[in-house]
């Protein structure tokens, strides 16, 4: 039988669409390994610097502290820049990083370099490098912690509702909206933000060489324009990646014209599922989903 008119049509279709998803699986494949040999060029041997782009609220990443200790192990990496751009996050996002970055340091050269806004946990994680440098209208400082929390009992008196709850002890889940924030529940909490307070104050002191009570003065929560911070001796000096080559060339021998290379410490999976996210994020803007204590500048927070 003679197959008709129809078919030989549909089948022709088919066979487009068939070809069509192979071009685009090629293609594809071909990307990843483009992307892969981007990334991993530096295995080859060939020296360069890397750099980090720290952007948006920070917050602890077990893929991003993986890519910096490979960092410390790939020999053919010869510095870090490490560009800052972000509000700041989470004190424990923040805190990871400058770790990571102070000690991956002791055998790098180490240079964060400030974008438009470089403040509260993203000071923090400037202060892990060698040299900070900043634009003269940058935004930084900011440095302190803050927890967040709102008192509702007298709104649900008024409308008839009375939350319950059953704890182990008083201080139990406080602060808590739908409890008074009794003066016990305060001092605790005062204590808990003290003492992570105490430790970023530290972390100035220790890496800015400040007196104490110079660092306590500077770390009273407000910000500081590039040019402040350099007067204020938070920052190092005035210039953006090309100040920071230069710097690098002069002090670490570390050629300007080396070749720079992107950190880039998610997968392609990691990399789709951001992408996927993103109409999520523009519902529900990511700092409005950090817990805990946060260190973060933002005046509409």
């Amino acid at each position: 039988m003679v197959p008709g008119a129809d078919y030989l049509i549909d089948r022709r279709r088919l066979k487009r669409r068939l070809t069509a998803w192979q071009v685009v699986a090629i293609a594809a494949v071909i990307a990843a390994a483009l992307i892969a040999y981007a990334r991993f060029d530096g295995v080859t041997g060939r020296a360069h610097v890397a750099r980090l782009n720290i952007t948006g609220v920070i917050a602890n990443d077990s893929d991003r502290d993986r890519a910096l200790e490979a960092l410390g192990k790939d020999s053919s990496v010869k510095a870090l820049i490490v560009q800052i751009d972000s509000p700041g996050g989470t004190v424990v996002g923040g805190e990871a990083l400058y770790r990571r970055l102070f000690e991956l340091g002791k055998t790098l050269p180490v240079v964060a370099v400030m974008g438009e806004i470089a403040t509260s946990a993203a000071y923090m994680t400037a202060l892990g490098g060698e040299q900070i440098f900043a634009r003269e209208g940058t935004l930084t400082g900011s440095i302190g912690v803050i927890m967040q929390t709102a008192d509702v009992t007298g709104l649900l008196d008024k409308l008839g509702i009375k939350p319950e709850a059953i704890k182990s002890a008083p201080l139990k889940a406080q602060p808590n909206p739908f409890e008074t924030f009794t003066p016990e529940a305060r001092a605790a909490v005062d204590a808990v933000i003290s003492d992570v307070y105490e430790m970023f104050v530290e972390m100035v002191e220790k890496r800015r060489q400040m007196r104490h009570d110079v660092a306590v003065k500077l770390a009273d929560g407000r910000i500081f324009t590039g040019r402040q911070a350099l007067a204020n001796g938070l920052i190092d000096a005035i210039g953006g990646e090309s100040e920071a080559r230069l710097w690098l060339e002069e002090n670490k021998g570390v050629s300007k014209s080396m070749p720079v290379h992107d950190v880039e410490p998610e997968d392609a999976a990691a990399q789709v599922s951001q992408w996927l996210g993103g109409i999520g994020k523009a519902l529900f803007p990511e700092r409005l989903n950090l817990d805990g204590l946060v260190s973060v500048w933002h005046p509409t927070l």
